[in-house]
């Protein structure tokens, strides 16, 4: 029965990712904005974002291969697609989200928990409705934790391989850099995963015996390779996008001269950039414009009610034959609120602990009794989360997205504590079926009427 949980997960998966695939035939949230960017790859008009480009390049190569052609305007939520191009630039996405649960499942064995555990949380990530949304829809968050928690997954493997001295373990150090600068270069967000994997290397590289390999191979393969890669992205984005476009206005008359037909292009006393400046100018752009936004938005929310889920966001709605449709990043309260919890008394169990590492002056890990994997879970929750606590532009509930699924092995990790494990697993399962079921219609902008609507919106900030 073991060896067929990982092939239970990927049909379950499977089934919740494709189910209505495609539905429904218009625009939907950010689709709006991700239609346009993709559509400048194919005419090479100078677009800005304030995210990297690589998740745009895939959904855009997709396109490509397709037969994907610019034209329609993605002007509005709601707007009508005129073909079924659409599919395929929904397709990538959703094949992420569907590939997942699969890695939390061997990342949760990879911690050292059973397979019960792992097996619970890749179900767990399977009926998440808000992870669920964002998969199937032309965003880009699904590409960010795929490739962020499959980065983990592979740090990991290079530490249980090198505990066995694995020759080639090498191999999978160099995958965990590769998937890190994949997932930031996607989203800046991306960025936490190495910074945990730096923490551990860190760790490691204190107690190993050949510090200077050990070191040299940290800077190589986590530093040096991700930087390669991330400008690699960047590199190609430039290739595409060499005209003048929505864009320029963003970026210095020098970087508007490498774009044909801008203002600038044919200005004799400018100094064209070069790749590298070009690189740099768009990452300090980039950095400006996410600081400055100071743009309001009805369903943003503060970083502090995400764990609560007080505040969800309204993506679409139809309206036909007296019926409502509805589209909301809405996760399952079950998964979320109970996987909130398992961080608070994680985090309640660690205080004792933490002071008494404190008061050692950092110099005595093993007297602190900070038990590793509670503090590793802890750890990379918190870090995933306190960045947004300075930010004060608008924010989302998706960017919790990371944070949820830390919590969520957080909490099965309390679960496989538990001397009745098994039929605690069953329970939460039951429940979380039951309550995924339930929000689907949301989940799917299925149609139903409004008492249907008003009988799942339990609280009345989620309207």
């Amino acid at each position: 029965m073991r060896k067929h949980l990982p092939a239970i997960i990927i049909a379950a998966s499977l089934l919740t990712h494709f189910i209505f695939f495609g539905q429904p035939r218009e625009t939907v949230f950010d689709e709006v904005h991700f239609g346009k960017f993709i559509s400048g790859y194919f005419t090479h008009e100078y677009f800005f974002d304030i995210h990297p480009p690589l998740g745009k390049l895939m959904i855009s190569g997709m396109g490509y291969i397709t037969g994907f052609k610019p034209g329609f305007s993605f002007a509005e939520i709601g707007q009508q697609f005129p073909d079924t191009h659409y599919l395929w630039l929904r397709l990538l996405p959703t094949i992420a989200g569907t590939l997942l649960p699969l890695v939390i499942y061997f990342l949760i064995l990879q911690l050292g928990m059973s397979r019960l555990a792992a097996f619970t949380g890749g179900i767990l990530i399977v009926l998440e409705n808000a992870l669920l949304v964002q998969s199937r829809l032309i965003l880009l968050d699904s590409f960010l934790l795929l490739f962020g928690f499959s980065a983990l997954l592979f740090y990991f493997f290079h530490r249980h391989n090198a505990q066995h001295r694995v020759s080639y373990n090498w191999i999978y150090l160099f995958l965990s850099g590769i998937f890190g600068a994949l997932a930031i270069s996607v989203k800046w967000t991306g960025a936490t995963f190495l910074a945990i994997i730096f923490v551990l290397y860190f760790i490691e590289l204190l107690k190993s015996q050949q510090k200077l390999k050990v070191a040299a191979q940290g800077l190589g393969y986590l530093l040096i390779l991700p930087f390669v890669v991330y400008f690699s992205i960047f590199a190609l984005h430039f290739l595409l996008l060499n005209k003048s476009g929505p864009g320029d206005a963003f970026m210095t008359p020098q970087f508007r001269k490498t774009l044909a037909g801008s203002t600038d292009s044919t200005n004799a006393d400018l100094k064209p950039l070069n790749l590298f400046q070009k690189f740099n100018e768009l990452n300090l752009q980039m950095y400006k414009s996410n600081a400055t936004l100071t743009a309001g938005h009805p369903y943003s929310s503060k970083w502090y009610t995400w764990p609560l889920m007080t505040r969800p966001i309204y993506y679409w709605n139809d309206s036909a034959d007296g019926q409502q449709s509805r589209i909301y990043f809405l996760g399952n309260p079950v998964i979320w609120w109970t996987s909130t919890m398992a961080v608070f008394f994680l985090i309640i169990y660690l205080i004792p602990s933490a002071f008494k590492f404190a008061a050692s002056k950092f110099r005595n890990l093993a007297s602190s009794n900070i038990k590793p994997l509670p503090a590793l879970l802890t750890g990379a929750y918190l870090l995933n989360l306190m960045p947004f606590v300075g930010i004060k532009r608008a924010m989302f509930l998706y960017h919790y997205m990371i944070g949820l699924i830390f919590a969520i092995i957080a909490l099965v990790y309390l679960l496989d504590q538990l001397p009745n494990k098994k039929r605690a697993s069953i329970a939460l399962l039951a429940a979380s079926f039951a309550a995924f079921l339930f929000f689907a219609p949301l989940t799917y902008g299925l149609p139903f009427s409004e008492k249907a609507y008003h009988l799942r919106t339990w609280l009345g900030s989620w309207l």
